[in-house]
């Protein structure tokens, strides 16, 4: 994929609600000075950057709208005039405007990154995937939590990064990483 000002950045749920200890270990640390470095790139360059935001209507929920815990951390931080997709779901093509401004936009690319590999930026590449978009998901710019199986064996958080990477790259999206793609801008 050759990034141009048609190229779309996706930066999913970014936001503070991560950093609580109730999910547990995590892959990736590294992962917000990634999104950092690229989105500065990115904004050197006047290409377009969409923020997706996750929220539940649930009061008390990290997500909610009024919780401290719900607004971008500092690293990806939305600028004035850069577009906030607010969502409930998994996935920031249902429900939002995401395709509609993408296509009136003219972007048939994407560069996606964010917060968690295994739920919401896995839920958005496919879709972005089947929807026609061509794409690329950047490893060391997206994380995960240790998760449970129905046995309850815990399964390593970069267990599951991996995996879902693998079972993302070469059907909805390419794999790649930050330095990979900045060095084709």
């Amino acid at each position: 994929m050759k990034i141009t000002a048609k190229t779309g950045l996706l930066l999913i749920d970014v936001q503070k609600a991560f950093d609580d200890p109730k999910w547990g270990p995590r892959n990736n640390l590294h992962a917000e000075a990634n999104i950092g470095h690229l989105l500065s790139v990115w904004r050197e360059k006047g290409l377009p950057v969409f923020h997706i935001r996750h929220l539940s209507r649930k009061i008390g929920s990290l997500f909610h709208p009024d919780a401290d815990s719900c607004a971008f951390k500092p690293k990806a931080h939305p600028l004035k005039g850069e577009p906030i997709i607010e969502k409930y779901v998994n996935s920031a093509f249902i429900g939002t405007d995401l395709e509609e401004r993408l296509r009136g936009d003219g972007i048939q690319s994407l560069v996606i990154a964010g917060l968690t590999t295994d739920h919401c930026v896995s839920t958005t590449t496919r879709m972005a995937g089947n929807l026609g978009f061509d794409s690329r998901l950047l490893s060391d710019a997206t994380a995960t939590f240790d998760r449970e199986d129905l046995n309850g064996y815990r399964i390593p958080a970069a267990e599951v990064h991996r995996i879902h990477l693998a079972s993302l790259h070469g059907e909805f999206t390419q794999v790649t990483d930050t330095r990979n793609l900045i060095a084709h801008l």
